[in-house]
């Protein structure tokens, strides 16, 4: 562990989770202004491993509309996409009219684990932070909105956020070789960083750094900082009337014996739960009824 491992002050659960609630709903509107007006928005996230990119994306889609908003998370190019042009196999997940489209890790893959691993040249590094602006300068003059975001972890608790997938078989496959490498190539990364800042914070696009110590802080600063790049406005959801059911006169169910269903773990659950409990609550009786027994017989 670093020595300068310090304790984080964290955003209250309580005041998190209103201030998220609040947040969403606003992102719901700004789908809808989306939707409405045919506007395209793409959103970067970039920074080091478990620096929480992943949970600020999964907050944002969370109440969104799955149709015209996705998240991209390309893995490893195949030998045919190696072959390609380096952005080709990221422009075609760009959106259309009416969609956003978060980016979990990008083109910014060959300034970062690519430059510091060695995956690819010095040429086509080179020749990536020559392009990457003439690129995005041409998304913008298109008209697509693009957000560009950095998070921003400090060492010693990105090594206890490490630890803690290592441990928890829900997240262990977070944790690759080359995240566990990104330890020993602090510096490396740092480097690459600052170069890949220099080169490619443009006017058009800039750089926007999110401290992600907390994450609840860096999840409510990303979403309230989007919102804010979004020229949304409240729009009224269509009048919806919901009528009444008609009675099924005319139909009748099948006896329910001629279907398949899925084997009901629910209820074993429940059943176990509720008789864990009784046992709880008959021993609490017994002890109390003991207690007493021995103060009559004082």
């Amino acid at each position: 562990m670093s020595k300068n491992s310090r304790t984080i002050k964290r955003v209250p659960k309580k005041a998190y989770e209103a201030e998220l609630e609040r947040l969403q709903i606003e992102l719901v509107s700004m789908q809808q202004w989306i939707i409405s007006t045919g506007a395209r928005v793409v959103v970067i996230f970039e920074g080091r491993d478990a620096a929480g990119k992943g949970g600020a994306i999964k907050r944002i889609m969370q109440y969104l509309n799955p149709r015209s908003a996705r998240v991209m998370a390309l893995a490893t190019p195949s030998e045919r996409e190696k072959g390609q042009w380096y952005f080709q196999r990221y422009i075609e997940h760009l959106p259309t009219k009416g969609e956003i489209v978060l980016m979990d890790r990008s083109w910014y893959n060959r300034a970062g684990v690519e430059r510091v691993m060695g995956y690819s040249t010095p040429e086509e590094y080179r020749r990536f932070l020559l392009q990457v602006p003439v690129l995005e300068r041409m998304l913008v003059e298109d008209g697509i909105i693009l957000v560009k975001y950095w998070y921003s972890v400090s060492d010693d608790v990105q090594e206890q956020r490490f630890q803690s997938r290592l441990k928890d078989p829900m997240r262990r496959w977070k944790l690759s070789p080359t995240d566990v490498e990104s330890l020993t190539k602090w510096e490396d990364y740092s480097r690459a960083k600052d170069e890949m800042f220099e080169a490619t914070d443009i006017d058009e696009a800039h750089w926007l750094t999110i401290e992600s110590d907390d994450k609840r802080a860096s999840r409510l600063n990303t979403i309230n900082h989007l919102l804010s790049q979004v020229p949304y406005e409240h729009l009224d959801p269509e009048k919806v009337e919901i009528p009444d059911r008609p009675k099924a006169d005319n139909y009748e169910r099948p006896d329910k014996d001629l279907y398949k269903y899925v084997p009901d773990l629910a209820k074993d659950v429940t059943e176990h739960a509720e008789l864990k409990k009784a046992k709880k609550k008959a021993k609490k009786k017994a002890r109390k009824l003991a207690r007493k027994a021995k103060e009559a017989n004082k």
